[in-house]
């Protein structure tokens, strides 16, 4: 089928195939996978959201995105991915693949220069841990008007500003973000405001776990250290793997902040 051959293209970088489908079959760009997620071809470049053996990116994956774009493809269609409706941004701001190979930010401007929509895209780069493409997302006009988004960005001075206004949610969440990104001098500011260091994380900011698991994974030594300090228990499992932040530091081979975990915890 013209369209698989097209996503294998997609998925490999390979520039040619890609341009000789297209001109045989110019529908191909708006076409969509019989697959249960629906996918276009423009979805395939956030290697999320289809199928496991497509999920990879190419080192020219920016070049294969703005092939589609010119032939025409809509970079705000969208597609079923995980039980939503989901654009190809939204998938790509919550991808490993694209963030791994450097091309994230990249792949972002790419897909905001042909139009594709910004609105709710800096909180999903925030909550998945990818704080380069987030400042990009920001430098290219994202706004920054809640206190978890002024947290998840290490924004002291607007976190500060943010603070009393922003209701009980919004600073439980500003703390996840805060300790996932390891902003220390926030962290601290919502822990002296009496954010709660040992509540799961809220619903979509990783709510298995605890903002110190967070920390801990990320190799964030400095908020670890704080979290420690100002109580953050390290008996907590989460409730996926069933892990204290020490089982998580073992796994995650940071060896400095397990080595810490285990003198806290020693009686």
């Amino acid at each position: 089928m013209p369209f698989e051959a097209a996503a294998d293209a997609v998925v490999a970088g390979d520039t040619a195939t890609l341009r000789a489908l297209l001109r045989e079959n110019p529908e191909l760009v708006h076409a969509r996978s019989v697959r249960p997620h629906h996918a276009t071809l423009l979805h395939y470049t956030a290697a999320n959201g289809v199928e496991d053996e497509r999920q990879k990116t190419p080192p020219n994956a920016v070049e294969i995105a703005r092939i589609l774009l010119e032939a025409g493809a809509d970079p705000n269609a969208t597609a079923d991915m995980y039980g939503a409706p989901a654009t190809t941004m939204a998938m790509l701001l919550s991808s490993c693949h694209p963030a791994q190979a450097g091309v994230q930010s990249a792949l972002a401007e790419t897909l905001l220069d042909a139009g594709a929509a910004i609105e709710g895209a800096l909180m999903t780069a925030l909550s998945y841990g990818y704080l380069d493409v987030a400042r990009t997302l920001v430098r290219r006009g994202a706004r920054v008007d809640s206190l978890p988004a002024a947290a998840g960005l290490g924004r002291l001075d607007d976190a500060a500003r943010m603070l009393p206004s922003a209701d009980a949610e919004e600073r439980h969440r500003a703390l996840a973000l805060a300790a996932l990104h390891g902003h220390v001098d926030v962290v601290r500011m919502l822990l002296d405001a009496g954010e709660d260091p040992n509540r799961y994380n809220p619903k979509g900011n990783h709510a298995h776990s605890t903002p110190l698991h967070q920390a801990v994974l990320a190799g964030h030594e400095a908020v670890v250290r704080l979290l420690v300090e100002r109580g953050a228990r390290l008996d907590i499992k989460d409730t996926v793997y069933g892990g204290t932040p020490l089982g998580w530091a073992i796994y995650g081979k940071q060896d400095t902040i397990a080595r810490h975990l285990q003198q806290a915890s020693a009686p």
